[in-house]
């Protein structure tokens, strides 16, 4: 007789032949498209959820303002932070909409005709409510607007529940400044995720009604935008290849830095932009210390400057501006022997940094005190005083400041000796004789290259003086380029000066252009963070690893800026232009390019290609 089969022992080889299945499928690593691109797990709780390592949170914006303006979106969106946006549009039938409209107008109408008769103050949000329903039903009835049911979902990200919270409160913060109201999906953390991935999936349906105007202000494409009416062409948009068209004189200051290592095109942009602002009716002074300027110069027909030892060329740095402004003619000594005071300190020594970073300056008290007496002196026996009427005369120079110093008591035939290097030593003649130059000219440019290394910035500094004293007695609209800014930065008093000038350009209708290639130096002054900060323009082409934390920490800048600009190509790079920054490709016409080039084999190429 057969024996029965026992269910218990089937079951039993059943969960055996099973469980083996599955070991040898988990041996043999066998994974699918979903193994593959799913997370090692998923954990729902109320108020987040853990995406394997990752957590995350979904909000929901269930309140707006009254109005909302285009780009509001755009501080979200271009946040530095991972998160997920979902923006779902539902269109609603108009006539729907008007028979909603058309109740709801009866019903305000009707509270503000009880609250009328019974003697209630006005309530000014439903007097508010009847006028918006009364022009968006106007709106609709002509066909200009459609109506929407209109979801906006944010899923953020972190490491730790720590870092979720800060980026929820950065977001919140963001909301908060445009009267936009947010909230977590409490208990629905599930929908919140399945609402905000790539699947087209509203689970949350928090909606709030919109028409055609204010949806289209969520328009999430956003970049910043810098064209203008008037000014120059800067470049090409990367963003999105419109035109970066700009006034600079159209900002609170005229004033630009410009910040690349060598050969990424500063010098190209600079002269381009010198160029093209000579057309639009812009005085050009640039001081030039590598001969880069000269074919430009010439090409406009511009004055081009040569100081050297060598040339017929002077600068008295004693002369006084013609100012026409009774207030600065009235001051205009006293700020010339202060800035004499800066220059002679550069001259005999400049002002370095002691122990501690405090300036050790090249002067002792004492002779600070000798050197301020002889050079009032030194113009009372011009006769220049504080008096405006005496400053036609014919002002003096460092020789008449040597024969005063040298029959001095005290320090004077000290700092004689030390100054005498400049009136008949080796650097003779150049700054210690009347000036018998001319800037009447659309562009000038100053050329110091041929000058020795020690003169370099006391050539600077002069010349800057020089400027800025015409400048001051006739205002018109001007840009000064300083090349290679980072030779006065060295010296205390002439990145004071700088500074100054920086400062005051506005008032004069003068525009600073400050060039550098040695960025840490340069940021690592006092004076030049201070020239950065009154500078309304910026404009970064490709860095060095170094110089990029540097930048990165002053201009807040992403890390993908960060990683771009030291992989920009040659002409292009991060254009700042008040609150406003672009990513711009600087771009010429074949003409300018032949015109401004200092690479050789271009030049060559542009000449054949223009003949």
């Amino acid at each position: 007789m057969a024996k029965k089969p026992d269910p218990m022992q089937i079951a039993a080889e059943q969960r055996e032949r099973e469980q083996t299945e599955v070991e040898q499928a988990f041996l043999k690593g066998m994974n699918t498209l979903r193994d593959t691109i799913a997370p090692s797990s998923l954990e729902i709780h109320s108020s987040y959820f853990r995406l394997g390592t990752k957590y995350g949170r979904t909000m929901y914006v269930y309140g707006y303002p009254r109005e909302l303006y285009t780009g509001w979106l755009s501080s979200l969106i271009n946040i530095d932070q991972v998160i997920d946006i979902s923006i779902l549009a539902y269109p609603v039938d108009t006539q729907v909409v008007l028979n909603n409209l058309r109740k709801k107008v009866t019903q305000l109408e009707a509270d503000m005709q009880i609250n009328s008769e019974k003697g209630r103050v006005r309530d000014p949000g439903r007097e508010a409510a009847l006028q918006d329903a009364e022009e968006l039903r106007d709106q609709l009835q002509v066909g200009a607007e459609r109506f929407f049911r209109f979801g906006l979902y944010v899923t953020v990200y972190g490491d730790s529940l720590d870092e979720l919270n800060f980026v929820q409160h950065a977001i919140e913060t963001i909301f908060g400044q445009q009267l936009i109201y947010s909230k977590t999906a409490s208990s629905q953390q599930e929908q919140g995720l399945n609402s905000t991935v790539p699947q087209m999936s509203d689970q949350l349906q928090i909606r709030r009604n919109m028409n055609t105007g204010a949806i289209s202000t969520s328009f999430p494409f956003t970049s910043a935008d810098l064209t203008q009416d008037g000014g120059i062409l800067y470049g090409i948009n990367m963003h999105n290849n419109g035109l970066v068209i700009f006034d600079r004189f159209s900002l609170e200051n005229a004033n630009m830095v410009v910040f690349a290592k060598s050969g990424a095109g500063k010098s190209f942009a600079v002269k381009l932009e010198a160029l093209r602002s000579m057309m639009m009716g812009s005085d050009i002074l640039i001081i030039d210390p590598e001969n880069e300027y000269q074919k430009l110069c010439d090409a406009v027909g511009g004055s081009y400057i040569r100081l050297s030892l060598s040339s017929d060329t002077r600068i008295n740095p004693f002369d006084l501006p013609k100012v026409i402004d009774k207030e600065d003619a009235d001051d205009a000594l006293r700020a010339n022997l202060i800035t004499l005071h800066g220059l002679l300190r550069l001259m005999l020594g400049g002002t370095q940094l002691g122990g501690q970073g405090q300036p050790l300056s090249a002067l002792t008290p004492a002779e600070e005190a000798d050197l301020d007496q002889a050079l009032i002196d030194t113009y009372a026996r011009a006769g220049i005083t504080s008096d405006p009427l005496t400053h036609s005369s014919t002002p003096p120079t460092i020789n008449e400041l040597y024969d005063t110093l040298l029959h001095m008591g005290n320090t004077g035939p000290q700092l004689a000796q030390r100054l005498r290097k400049y009136t008949s030593g080796t650097f003779a003649g150049i700054f210690s004789q009347q000036s018998n130059i001319d800037i009447n000219n659309t562009m000038v440019v100053f050329n110091i290259r041929d000058l020795e290394d020690e003169l370099r910035p006391v050539a600077m500094y002069i010349v800057l003086n020089h400027i800025w004293n015409i400048t001051r007695s006739e205002q018109k609209k001007r840009m000064l380029i300083v090349d290679e800014a980072w030779e006065l930065m060295k010296y205390d008093d002439s990145a004071n000066f700088m500074f100054s000038l920086a400062k005051r350009a506005r008032k004069y209708a003068l525009g600073l252009t400050t060039i550098t290639q040695d960025v840490e130096d340069f940021m690592g002054s006092r004076m030049g963070r201070a020239i950065v900060a009154n500078s309304s323009m910026q404009l970064l082409l490709k860095q060095s690893p170094s110089a990029v934390d540097v930048l990165g920490d002053v201009f807040k800048l992403t890390e993908e800026e960060r990683k771009r600009l030291t992989n920009f190509p040659v002409g292009q790079g991060l254009f700042f232009a008040g609150q406003n920054h672009v990513h711009i490709q600087v771009i010429a016409s074949q003409t300018e390019t032949g015109l401004i080039t200092t690479t050789p084999t271009v030049a060559v190429q542009s000449q054949q290609q223009g003949q």
